[in-house]
């Protein structure tokens, strides 16, 4: 049996926060100050669209359910360990990881230079193939949130595949 999976975050721009996305530290400056994203753990908003979407497509809840911010044991941790931590659920309920597709939604940064070393790390906490990942990046042509730098978003889709002998 197949199941897809919808994942999707958003989480504002602050100076003075590392930018992490796919658990790559990006340089990210405006006016001489370095941005990142504002959450409880390290606020990789790639790697949580992708979180959300592998534990919707088990039928595991979402990434506030399993990993939840008014949880002292999550403030600043890194994302790729939450991959890890979502691998583990999935694995146990039977299931393997066919693809992943995200998408980042940001005016700026640019991403392209980074989109193998993202797929890389994922693929590493997830314990599959880099080639099971693929990454991409859009702009909202200035419009929004997102166009007006004030956040990012992402958006991932997945597709697992589980084990019937464990059903």
């Amino acid at each position: 049996m197949q199941k897809i999976g919808i994942g999707y975050d958003v989480h504002e721009l602050i100076p003075n926060r590392d930018l992490i996305l796919g658990g790559v530290n990006i340089k990210y400056e405006v006016d001489g100050k370095q941005y990142g994203l504002l959450a409880h753990s390290d606020g990789d908003v790639l790697a949580h669209a992708v979180i959300d979407a592998l534990l919707g497509a088990a039928g595991l809840g979402d990434i506030g359910y399993q990993f939840p911010d008014t949880d002292d044991q999550y403030k600043d941790i890194n994302s790729m360990e939450l991959l890890k931590r979502t691998s583990s659920l999935i694995d146990s309920d039977g299931y393997s990881i066919i693809n992943i597709d995200a998408t980042l939604i940001a005016q700026e940064p640019k991403i392209n230079h980074y989109r193998n070393e993202m797929a890389k790390n994922m693929a590493a906490a997830l314990n599959i193939s880099p080639q099971k990942i693929n990454i991409k990046a859009t702009t909202e042509e200035g419009l929004g949130f997102t166009g007006r730098k004030e956040g990012m978003a992402a958006q991932a889709i997945c597709l697992l595949q589980h084990s019937e002998q464990k059903m």
